[in-house]
Protein backbone atom coordinates (compact mmCIF):
# COMPACT_ATOMS: atom_id res chain seq x y z
CA UNK A 1 0.00 0.00 0.00
CA UNK A 2 2.47 2.53 0.65
CA UNK A 3 4.46 1.74 -2.73
CA UNK A 4 0.99 2.52 -4.20
CA UNK A 5 0.73 5.81 -2.60
CA UNK A 6 4.85 6.77 -2.94
CA UNK A 7 4.01 5.81 -6.81
CA UNK A 8 0.98 8.62 -7.03
CA UNK A 9 2.93 10.50 -5.13
CA UNK A 10 5.46 10.54 -7.49
CA UNK A 11 3.46 10.55 -10.57
CA UNK A 12 1.29 13.46 -9.53
CA UNK A 13 4.86 15.34 -8.68
CA UNK A 14 5.78 14.74 -12.00
CA UNK A 15 2.44 16.35 -13.58
CA UNK A 16 2.90 19.15 -11.66
CA UNK A 17 6.18 19.64 -12.65
CA UNK A 18 5.36 19.20 -16.27
CA UNK A 19 2.42 21.48 -16.48
CA UNK A 20 4.25 24.13 -14.76
CA UNK A 21 6.94 24.04 -17.49
CA UNK A 22 4.59 23.65 -19.96
CA UNK A 23 2.36 27.13 -18.90
CA UNK A 24 6.65 28.84 -18.05
CA UNK A 25 7.19 28.11 -21.58
CA UNK A 26 4.08 29.05 -23.88
CA UNK A 27 4.23 32.16 -21.55
CA UNK A 28 7.37 33.09 -22.64
CA UNK A 29 6.39 32.47 -26.07
CA UNK A 30 2.83 34.37 -25.68
CA UNK A 31 5.68 37.41 -24.61
CA UNK A 32 8.11 37.21 -27.24
CA UNK A 33 4.58 37.65 -29.92
CA UNK A 34 2.43 40.26 -29.51
CA UNK A 35 0.27 38.87 -32.65
CA UNK A 36 -2.60 38.36 -33.58
CA UNK A 37 -3.28 42.24 -32.10
CA UNK A 38 -6.72 43.43 -32.48
CA UNK A 39 -6.87 47.72 -32.65
CA UNK A 40 -9.11 50.51 -33.73
CA UNK A 41 -9.28 53.69 -34.81
CA UNK A 42 -11.34 57.21 -35.78
CA UNK A 43 -10.86 59.12 -38.70
CA UNK A 44 -12.52 62.57 -40.91
CA UNK A 45 -12.62 61.28 -44.33
CA UNK A 46 -12.92 64.49 -46.53
CA UNK A 47 -13.22 63.41 -50.37
CA UNK A 48 -11.40 65.24 -52.51
CA UNK A 49 -13.67 64.94 -56.19
CA UNK A 50 -14.72 62.03 -58.27
CA UNK A 51 -14.29 61.70 -62.22
CA UNK A 52 -16.49 59.59 -64.80
CA UNK A 53 -17.41 60.10 -68.30
CA UNK A 54 -19.54 62.98 -67.34
CA UNK A 55 -16.33 64.50 -66.13
CA UNK A 56 -14.43 66.16 -63.07
CA UNK A 57 -17.34 66.46 -59.83
CA UNK A 58 -15.35 68.21 -56.38
CA UNK A 59 -16.64 67.70 -53.67
CA UNK A 60 -16.64 71.96 -52.64
CA UNK A 61 -19.01 73.86 -55.46
CA UNK A 62 -21.81 72.70 -54.68
CA UNK A 63 -22.51 69.91 -52.72
CA UNK A 64 -19.84 68.71 -49.47
CA UNK A 65 -19.83 65.65 -48.30
CA UNK A 66 -17.64 64.22 -45.44
CA UNK A 67 -17.14 61.28 -44.04
CA UNK A 68 -16.61 59.68 -40.41
CA UNK A 69 -14.74 56.21 -40.68
CA UNK A 70 -14.10 54.10 -37.48
CA UNK A 71 -12.98 50.50 -37.63
CA UNK A 72 -11.14 47.36 -36.46
CA UNK A 73 -7.86 46.17 -37.49
CA UNK A 74 -7.11 42.64 -36.85
CA UNK A 75 -3.08 42.12 -36.77
CA UNK A 76 -1.69 38.46 -37.73
CA UNK A 77 1.49 39.62 -38.03
CA UNK A 78 3.88 42.72 -38.23
CA UNK A 79 3.35 42.67 -41.80
CA UNK A 80 -0.67 41.37 -42.54
CA UNK A 81 -3.74 42.04 -40.98
CA UNK A 82 -7.61 42.55 -42.13
CA UNK A 83 -9.96 45.36 -41.10
CA UNK A 84 -13.74 46.09 -41.02
CA UNK A 85 -14.32 49.77 -41.45
CA UNK A 86 -17.66 51.56 -41.87
CA UNK A 87 -18.14 55.13 -42.73
CA UNK A 88 -21.16 56.73 -42.57
CA UNK A 89 -21.48 59.87 -44.72
CA UNK A 90 -23.00 63.83 -44.52
CA UNK A 91 -24.17 65.42 -47.39
CA UNK A 92 -24.56 68.81 -47.34
CA UNK A 93 -26.60 70.46 -50.50
CA UNK A 94 -28.97 73.45 -50.37
CA UNK A 95 -28.26 74.52 -46.66
CA UNK A 96 -29.50 70.77 -45.84
CA UNK A 97 -27.70 68.24 -44.48
CA UNK A 98 -28.50 64.20 -44.16
CA UNK A 99 -26.74 60.98 -43.84
CA UNK A 100 -25.92 60.12 -47.49
CA UNK A 101 -24.63 56.64 -46.96
CA UNK A 102 -22.77 54.35 -44.87
CA UNK A 103 -20.10 52.22 -46.77
CA UNK A 104 -19.19 48.70 -45.28
CA UNK A 105 -15.09 48.85 -46.19
CA UNK A 106 -13.71 45.27 -45.11
CA UNK A 107 -9.91 45.03 -46.65
CA UNK A 108 -6.33 43.41 -46.24
CA UNK A 109 -3.87 45.22 -44.45
CA UNK A 110 -0.50 44.94 -46.15
CA UNK A 111 2.32 46.98 -43.69
CA UNK A 112 5.11 48.04 -44.73
CA UNK A 113 8.61 49.65 -42.29
CA UNK A 114 8.81 53.56 -41.58
CA UNK A 115 4.61 53.50 -40.87
CA UNK A 116 3.46 53.21 -44.22
CA UNK A 117 0.88 50.63 -44.91
CA UNK A 118 -1.50 49.62 -48.47
CA UNK A 119 -4.96 48.09 -47.65
CA UNK A 120 -7.01 46.79 -50.01
CA UNK A 121 -10.80 47.51 -49.35
CA UNK A 122 -14.04 45.77 -51.14
CA UNK A 123 -16.79 48.65 -51.12
CA UNK A 124 -20.24 48.12 -50.30
CA UNK A 125 -22.40 51.51 -49.99
CA UNK A 126 -26.13 51.43 -48.83
CA UNK A 127 -26.97 53.78 -51.70
CA UNK A 128 -26.19 51.12 -54.11
CA UNK A 129 -22.74 51.41 -55.28
CA UNK A 130 -19.93 49.38 -54.88
CA UNK A 131 -16.34 49.06 -55.51
CA UNK A 132 -12.87 48.81 -54.55
CA UNK A 133 -10.91 51.21 -52.78
CA UNK A 134 -6.70 51.14 -52.54
CA UNK A 135 -5.47 52.71 -49.97
CA UNK A 136 -2.10 54.55 -48.97
CA UNK A 137 -2.08 54.92 -45.24
CA UNK A 138 1.30 56.87 -43.04
CA UNK A 139 1.87 56.98 -39.56
CA UNK A 140 2.78 60.97 -38.77
CA UNK A 141 2.83 60.51 -34.76
CA UNK A 142 3.92 56.95 -33.03
CA UNK A 143 2.69 57.32 -29.33
CA UNK A 144 2.78 55.06 -26.61
CA UNK A 145 -0.99 53.97 -27.33
CA UNK A 146 -2.17 56.38 -30.15
CA UNK A 147 -1.26 57.06 -33.63
CA UNK A 148 -1.92 59.74 -35.83
CA UNK A 149 -2.10 58.87 -39.49
CA UNK A 150 -2.76 60.22 -42.89
CA UNK A 151 -4.46 58.01 -45.56
CA UNK A 152 -5.27 58.44 -49.19
CA UNK A 153 -8.53 57.02 -50.37
CA UNK A 154 -8.34 56.10 -53.73
CA UNK A 155 -12.38 54.79 -54.52
CA UNK A 156 -13.71 53.08 -57.82
CA UNK A 157 -17.29 52.45 -57.82
CA UNK A 158 -19.63 51.15 -60.03
CA UNK A 159 -23.44 50.35 -59.89
CA UNK A 160 -27.15 52.01 -59.42
CA UNK A 161 -27.60 53.20 -62.34
CA UNK A 162 -24.25 55.77 -62.65
CA UNK A 163 -21.57 55.65 -64.52
CA UNK A 164 -18.13 54.16 -63.29
CA UNK A 165 -15.90 56.72 -61.28
CA UNK A 166 -12.32 56.98 -60.07
CA UNK A 167 -12.37 59.68 -56.61
CA UNK A 168 -9.78 60.54 -54.55
CA UNK A 169 -9.46 61.37 -50.51
CA UNK A 170 -7.52 62.44 -47.93
CA UNK A 171 -8.39 60.81 -44.20
CA UNK A 172 -6.99 61.94 -40.76
CA UNK A 173 -7.62 59.61 -38.16
CA UNK A 174 -5.94 58.19 -34.42
CA UNK A 175 -5.55 54.45 -34.48
CA UNK A 176 -5.31 53.27 -31.01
Amino acid sequence: MLKTNTNLIIRMLLLTVCVTASSMFSANAQQSSPYPKVTGYVAILNPIGSWSKQGFADNFSKVYTIGFPFGINILKSEHFGVSFELVPSIRIENGISKVNSVLFHPGAMFRFSHGFTFIARAAFETSGRFGFTPVVNQILLKGKNINLYAAVPVPFRFGNGQPASLGAGLQVGVGF
